[in-house]
């Protein structure tokens, strides 16, 4: 099954991403047979950048995404996106990549599940 998973919020100061990084990898240990893609746009392409240091104790989307990507999924970001946000190829997460609306758009039509966050 191809899941598409899409975040649209910033992933700290709200629950939104975490709780859809929560459910993605919950997703992909569930069943092998499940293909995940996490398209991020908005303020959640900050998700992808990388060296992030968190306090002990509190959820790290970073390692979360890496998650998704040790799990064989795929992350990809609104470059738009990126662009306004002043976030470059050579900041983001090593296996995450830069992407289009076009290409989101042949990810959605393909999948049997979109998820929105």
């Amino acid at each position: 099954m191809q899941i598409l998973l899409i975040l649209n919020d910033p992933p700290y100061g709200s629950e939104r991403a975490y709780n859809g990084l929560r459910l993605a990898l919950a997703l992909a240990k569930s069943d092998p047979a499940i293909t995940m893609t996490v398209f991020l746009m908005a303020d959640a392409v900050v998700a992808a950048k990388s060296g992030q240091k968190t306090p002990d104790g509190y959820y790290n989307v970073e390692r979360m995404l890496k998650g998704v990507l040790a799990g064989k999924g795929q992350v990809l970001l609104c470059g738009t996106c990126m662009d306004a946000r002043g976030l470059t190829d050579a900041e983001i997460l090593s296996g995450v990549r830069r992407s289009t609306m076009a290409e989101l758009a042949t990810v959605t039509a393909s999948a049997e599940k979109v998820l929105v966050f």
